[in-house]
């Protein structure tokens, strides 16, 4: 056994008893306006309107952006509702202070990794799951959560799908997850967190996108080229579909700023179901 097999296994095994009954009752106790509590922090989850409460689950883990909050993105009836039209239960962890303590983030307070770990465990034990329909996405330093978690934990979700944000310095090189399926969304026009990166209060540095990819792309076993460009809407996407992996990444951009553009979460859902399918 890995050993990242063996620490999912302690973290089920640890979350078994409250999984039991979490699906007959305990899952009502948090969810879109009250906090989950796990060791570390807390999160928030909006189940699908209309699930019959036994039928298993596709799932997101959402970051937010800095200054924002868990409380925050549940309350965006735009956003919740989408998730929920498509059937996807969201789930949505909280930073400490507005922000995250990612590698090389200016923020250091939490183990962000073990952070994750019990809020996965958690959301395991309360709500049935399909793994195999359990991905990331986040907005901007939320975008940056998803490539740390990718990196680390890349075996725990099925995909990633970050916007507008990617790895801040020091830039990893090499990851211990072998292979992930990535899906990154970008702004060209994006200041905010440049295509290149940028500095910040000249202590700290954003990563530059495109170095990012690459990694995966090498992990992944890709060929430099892509398989294709699609247009998707305002989104032209490189796509690396061959890779010797079996895993897949894809590069889309559009020509706006600092935002999640119209459509992303269609593209990202259709995506991650064409994995499983």
């Amino acid at each position: 056994m890995t050993d990242g097999s063996m620490r999912r296994a302690v973290l089920a095994a640890i979350a078994l008893g409250a999984g039991v009954a979490a699906i007959s009752g305990t899952a009502a106790a948090c969810g879109r306006d009250s906090d989950c509590a796990v060791d570390g922090g807390v999160y928030r989850v909006a189940v699908p309107e209309g699930w019959d409460g036994r039928s298993t689950l596709p799932a997101a883990v959402f970051f937010h952006g800095y200054g924002s909050s868990a409380a925050g993105v549940m309350g965006n009836d735009g956003l919740v509702r989408a998730f929920s039209e498509r059937g996807i239960l969201l789930i949505v962890p909280n930073g400490v202070d507005r922000t995250w303590s990612h590698v090389g983030s200016p923020s250091q307070d939490r183990d962000e990794l073990a952070f994750m770990d019990a809020v996965r465990a958690d959301a395991m034990a309360r709500w049935p799951i399909d793994e195999a329909l359990f991905w990331v996405t986040g907005f901007s330093q939320g975008g940056s959560m998803a490539w740390d978690i990718a990196c680390y934990r890349g075996d725990d979700y099925a995909a990633f799908a970050p916007i507008a944000g990617a790895f801040w310095e020091p830039q990893a090189t090499s990851c211990p997850t072998a292979a992930v399926n990535m899906r990154h969304v970008h702004g060209t026009a994006d200041t905010v967190v440049p295509m290149a990166g940028r500095p910040i209060a000249g202590l700290w540095r954003q990563g530059d996108v495109l170095r990012a990819v690459a990694l995966w792309r090498a992990q992944d076993q890709c060929r430099p080229e892509p398989d294709r460009v699609v247009v998707e809407g305002s989104l032209e996407c490189q796509e690396w579909t061959s890779c010797a992996s079996g895993k897949q990444v894809e590069l889309c951009l559009h020509d706006g700023g600092h935002m999640m553009p119209r459509g992303w979460l269609d593209g990202a859902w259709t995506w991650v179901q064409s994995l499983h399918g």
